[in-house]
């Protein structure tokens, strides 16, 4: 099989050497999304649902970008600095994809992210 990478101005810089997403096959495998705006690079800084909503938004720009949707996520990877904000988190999380097409998902307490944020999300999507 072959790489494709994936990349797009409508979701933030890599941070690193990484790409936004890579496509095999017919899946696409995103990045982790931190909170970044992609128009300024900067830190969304405030609550939790804030921060879930920018993340969120980054994941469905880099999709549209490879050719494929939210709608189409299969499997995310929910990485949160306090589990204590999973119930916010999960609100808005809902806001972007319906409870009976939703994708599987891991949920994961982590000692520390990247810049310090308290979100991030990775995705992996039929295309």
């Amino acid at each position: 099989m072959s790489k494709h990478i994936i990349s797009t101005r409508n979701a933030p810089t890599p941070v690193g050497p990484y790409q936004q997403a890579v496509r095999t096959g017919n899946l696409i495998f995103t990045a982790g999304q931190i909170p970044l705006d992609p128009n300024t690079n900067q830190l969304v800084t405030g609550t939790i649902e804030d921060q879930t909503r920018r993340v969120l938004e980054n994941l469905k720009a880099i999709l549209e970008a490879a050719g494929t949707s939210l709608e189409r996520v299969v499997k995310t990877t929910v990485f949160l600095r306090d589990m204590n904000d999973f119930p916010a988190m999960n609100k808005i999380y809902a806001d972007f994809f319906l409870a009976d097409t939703a994708p599987a998902r891991s949920t994961v307490q982590v000692t520390r992210l990247p810049k310090d944020v308290a979100v991030e999300i990775e995705a992996i999507a039929e295309v």
